[in-house]
């Protein structure tokens, strides 16, 4: 007995609906995405369009959907955009079918990053009146995340010192040799002849030269500014991308990295603020960000947590003078050993020190309370970053542009808890 199946003819030609949202489900994100952006001000990029040359370009509003959308489905690669408006359908009908190639896409990224990054501020502001940002409990953390560029393109301030010897010697016994064979070419041909052009050997001697002598030079630059007279010998700069540093990951091992620090909100897990570092060490940051976060929002949090790497007394205090309960570990302690702490009994003896109440605050059931909520609210996020959108390496190179792409990140974040909220961006419409 012959199965029946479902009709198929591959080659059959259909007339697709003549709507785009009837594509895909009502609720599918790219709907949400290209509404959201639709109430964006995105005057900063549409300004900066002058008179007409050429042919005219992609709007504004097309390009910066296309990027948005990308990154919340944790897409970066202008390639793999550029493919996905030929190949996915979401993307498709963001576009509405049209399909600008990857160098447009890198170009309008570059050229408009500053302007996006500003984007984080607005996606932040309807998180608010969504009522996500409630500013009960803030929890500030970091991650190191690979530069895009090698650990192995980094050289370290002595190192420098001795390649500039030993390349100047070089270059000198070239030029010598260049001499002598001049002398000798004169004498067999003749003074007429000019034999100055550099030899080939020589010219990449020479601009490794200049690039170190350039690396030196900002090295020693960085030491005066802090007092010292001269860098380090273990200060180290990346000719790919100066502006990162080598830092000690998560996993113990060395990379190429910049620091991303994110103050979260603790109830809905919503970024913020976004910052990046040049320095591995969170000491000395935690009052910055809070103030940041403070000088945002208008108003200050009531606690914040954070882990020691932030622990600074003097950071410490300034918050509790501002009214403001910190929940900062001032020494690195195991997870097993916090459960293992007995809870402190009777009144707080008056000669502790600041780091002994904190210890004596946190081993409370309400200090452990608190401080837990770090691991159910920034470091999740971190871990949503870092899987779920695949953001573990940044493709932009210095420090403003990872700053800008950290943002960017991170509003993906933001736009992915409204949209879970269940907001629509009809509601800012409104």
């Amino acid at each position: 007995m012959a199965k029946t199946f479902r009709p198929y003819s591959p080659d059959q030609l259909l007339l697709l609906p003549p709507s785009l949202r009837e594509w895909l489900p009502a609720d599918h994100p790219v709907y949400f995405v290209n509404d959201l952006v639709e109430t964006l001000d995105l005057e900063p990029i549409l300004s900066s369009y002058g008179e007409e040359r050429g042919f005219p370009p992609y709007h504004p509003v097309l390009m910066t959907k296309l990027i948005v959308y990308g990154y919340v489905r944790g897409m970066r690669s202008s390639r793999n955009m550029q493919s996905a408006c030929l190949e996915d359908v979401a993307f498709r009908i963001l576009v509405a079918g049209q399909a600008p190639d990857f160098r447009t896409i890198a170009t309008f990224r570059a050229l408009h990053l500053e302007a996006l990054e500003g984007a984080f501020a607005q996606v932040l502001h309807l998180c608010r009146e969504a009522g996500l940002v409630k500013l009960g409990h803030v929890a500030v953390d970091s991650t190191k995340v690979r530069a895009n560029a090698s650990k192995h393109k980094a050289m370290s301030f002595a190192r420098m010192q001795e390649e500039e010897k030993k390349l100047r010697s070089e270059i000198r016994s070239w030029f010598e040799e260049c001499a002598e064979v001049d002398a000798a070419e004169d004498e067999l041909y003749g003074v007429d002849k000019t034999g100055d052009e550099l030899p080939a050997e020589l010219a990449d001697p020479r601009r490794r030269l200049h690039k170190i002598q350039e690396a030196k030079a900002a090295l020693e630059a960085e030491a005066q500014a802090k007092g010292e007279e001269e860098p380090k010998p273990k200060a180290q700069r990346n000719f790919t991308d100066p502006d990162s540093r080598i830092m000690l990951s998560s996993d113990k091992a060395f990379i190429q990295a910049y620091n991303c620090h994110a103050a979260v909100d603790a109830d809905s897990q919503v970024i913020l603020l976004a910052q990046v570092s040049q320095t591995a060490a969170d000491q000395g940051q935690l009052l910055p960000l809070v103030e940041q976060v403070t000088l945002d929002q208008g108003v200050a949090p009531q606690m914040v947590s954070a882990d020691a790497g932030y622990w600074k007394e003097s950071d410490v205090e300034l918050l509790e003078i501002n009214d403001i309960e910190p929940f900062v570990a001032p020494k690195r302690v195991k997870h097993s050993q916090w459960r293992e702490m007995k809870a402190p009994r009777g009144r707080i003896p008056k000669d502790l020190d600041r780091k002994e109440r904190m210890l004596r605050k946190l081993s409370t059931q309400r200090g452990r309370a608190e401080y837990g909520k770090r691991k159910t609210s920034a470091e999740p996020v971190f871990g949503q970053i870092k899987d779920a959108l695949g953001f573990r390496h940044f493709l932009l190179r210095g420090h403003r542009k990872a700053q800008g792409e950290w943002s960017l990140i991170c509003m993906a974040n933001n736009i992915l808890k409204l949209m879970r909220a269940g907001w629509s961006p009809k509601c800012a419409a409104n």
